[in-house]
């Protein structure tokens, strides 16, 4: 039997995607048992069912327990998915977006990076190590690959402080090489490309068609912020990384509202004109939680309801792909967030980057892509100063440390003074309590 733990298995929507990926490949039909943790037992209950269901609408037997007990969960696992948010929408989210708010520093996502990055990687990293270290205990020889935001911030933690080590998987290459396809007019099984650099600001190094070079042809589309593509569910318009590739060169693998609060470039409070020009949603994730938690009811009787017929799309994740790589054999290329070691050359080592990997049947095997064009490494090296600091916070247990990464970071340093900063820093930690390791409530 092949044994997979979910922690955070309440996020029903992504289980019931992993696990119909997993159950979809005949190679592992009738070989795989799931063991389901949460510490919300009603959401825990739904995946519990949405997975039972999955094994018997593709006639497919499989195993499933559910558990508030994580350590259970994980026991003799051979591989391990986190995917939780620790503080949840309520109280955390909303914290990260209502404080900085009131100092005049709007977000639109404030999972990744930004004020809102740091502070949920102050919440997440300590859980984190505590799931590595079940790990090492219970199940030393399990893979453990993480979903869980903001990743650069938890894999460099999980890198520092942990005693297993993990591979970051985010969805935002393949997806973003969607667009890209539906923008050249082309099936994204043909493009061929080469992206690197860090979580949520990777760049397509190289972008290709039948060995032609695509980059002259998608600089010339969608010229102008009016002109921009929407995208997605939630019909978002994606002209900021357009107007960063025509500056830089290269385009971004995350979406512009994403991208838009990694920058000093695009979020003024004192220039509402660029807001309305590139289009910025701001307050996104706010907006995406509220419409989510709204329908959550009439969407969870739909998944348990056996009347209903249950609706598996394959999601193409990666955590699937590189399980069935690894317990068949088969060769791919996924993309991971690691630790730096020489995979790309302009940044430095120790530092979590986004790169190819190869799997199979031996393992995971992260890939050299050499340097980075100079504009993109120093880009980059903006994100990564926040980042060391937010991990030496929690190494140190130093809070001056928190200080100097919201200090250092590119967007709330263009929008606020250093005695801002500070105070805006202290209620955040006042504000998410118990969320926060108890060493960084001290003053320093």
């Amino acid at each position: 039997m092949v044994r997979v733990a979910f922690i955070g298995a309440g996020s029903t929507v992504f289980t019931r995607n992993l696990i119909g990926d997993l159950t979809a490949f005949p190679e592992l039909q009738g070989r795989l048992s799931f063991s389901l943790h949460d510490i919300d037992e009603e959401r825990l209950r739904t995946s519990e069912i949405v997975a039972n269901r999955i094994g018997e609408g593709l006639d497919a037997p499989i195993t499933v327990d559910a558990t508030t007990d994580r350590r259970r969960a994980i026991d003799g696992a051979d591989y391990v998915i986190t995917m939780f948010q620790v503080g949840g929408y309520r109280p955390s989210t909303v914290v990260d977006f209502e404080i900085p708010e009131r100092y005049g520093l709007q977000q639109t996502i404030a999972d990744t990076l930004g004020i809102g990055g740091i502070m949920r990687g102050l919440r997440t990293v300590p859980e984190l190590v505590e799931v590595s270290r079940d790990i090492s205990e219970l199940a030393s020889d399990a893979i453990l690959l993480n979903y869980a935001n903001p990743m650069a911030i938890n894999m460099w933690g999980l890198a520092e402080l942990g005693s297993h080590p993990g591979f970051g998987l985010c969805h935002s290459i393949p997806l973003t090489a969607e667009d890209l396809a539906h923008d050249l007019g082309l099936p994204v099984s043909e493009l061929d490309y080469t992206a690197a650099g860090i979580n949520h600001m990777a760049f397509y190094l190289d972008l290709r068609h039948n060995g032609r070079d695509l980059y002259p042809e998608l600089k010339s589309i969608h010229p102008t912020p009016d002109d921009a593509p929407r995208r997605g569910e939630w019909d978002l318009p994606d002209a900021v990384r357009y107007e960063v590739m025509r500056r830089l060169g290269y385009f971004v693998a995350e979406s512009s509202e994403h991208f838009a609060e990694y920058t000093p470039w695009f979020i003024k409070r004192d220039r509402p004109d660029l807001v309305e020009e590139y289009r910025i949603p701001l307050r996104e994730y706010i907006r995406r939680c509220e419409v989510q938690n709204a329908e959550w009811e009439a969407l969870r009787s739909r998944l348990v309801d056996e009347r209903e017929e249950l609706c598996v799309p394959r999601s193409n994740e990666f955590a699937p792909q590189i399980i069935h790589s690894i317990e068949t054999n088969t060769e791919r290329v996924v993309y991971t967030n690691v630790p730096n070691r020489g995979y790309i050359e302009n940044l430095p080592d120790g530092c979590v980057v986004e790169v190819p990997t190869k799997v199979d049947g031996t393992g995971l095997m992260p890939q050299s892509v050499g340097r980075l064009p100079p504009q993109l490494a120093a880009m980059i090296q903006t994100n990564l100063g926040p980042q060391s600091l937010t991990v030496e916070a929690l190494k140190t247990g130093d809070r001056a440390h928190v200080y100097h990464a919201a200090m250092l970071d590119p967007h709330t340093a263009a929008e606020l003074d250093l005695g801002q900063i500070h105070e805006m820093v202290d209620e955040l930690l006042d504000a998410h309590g118990n969320y926060i390791p108890a060493a960084l409530h001290s003053q320093p």
